[in-house]
């Protein structure tokens, strides 16, 4: 196998992205407890999507600004972190990303921290979406309508202009 070949080197920026996440996570805790490397995470995560938006959109070459559009960029996002997800799109105005595996997930449960699940779905990933949708689009709202990590069956983020 060649160690450069492309699909070697995603896997290994793949892992190396979630292992420094949840590194440094980790060491605030020790330094300064569960709730500061919370408010810390929830920080970067109010960040890190819109430069994620703005270079998919970049990649893409996408310039609308619809649910449809917004859910095709973040599909880039969720490829190149190894989700396993679909994108559905009932009308011009709705958008949606089943997530049926995610990575992070499966990240937290390896390192035993299961536990931080259900908060992690309400402040970083309620967030990341929010935050998504802010940077698409003014009249673009977000719902987190189901997540694993509060027991669902799958990730549901739900895109819609608002009426």
């Amino acid at each position: 196998m060649n160690p450069t070949g492309s699909e070697t080197v995603l896997q290994m920026l793949r892992r190396s992205y979630l292992a420094v996440d949840g590194l440094w996570f980790v060491m605030i805790e020790e330094e300064e407890g569960l709730e500061r490397a919370m408010e810390l995470d929830e920080r970067v995560w109010q960040v890190m999507p819109k430069i994620q938006a703005r270079k998919a959109r970049e990649l893409l070459g996408v310039e609308g600004r619809s649910p449809s559009e917004l859910v095709r960029c973040m599909a880039l996002k969720f490829a190149a972190e190894g989700h396993d997800f679909v994108l559905r799109t009932k009308d011009p105005r709705e958008a949606r990303v089943v997530i049926k595996e995610c990575s992070w997930r499966a990240a937290l449960r390896s390192a035993d921290k299961m536990h931080l699940a259900p908060e992690i779905a309400d402040r970083i990933c309620a967030t990341e979406g929010t935050v998504w949708a802010a940077e698409f689009a003014e009249d673009i709202e977000f719902e987190l309508q189901e997540a694993m990590c509060k027991g669902g069956d799958c990730c549901r983020f739900v895109f819609r202009t608002r009426a």
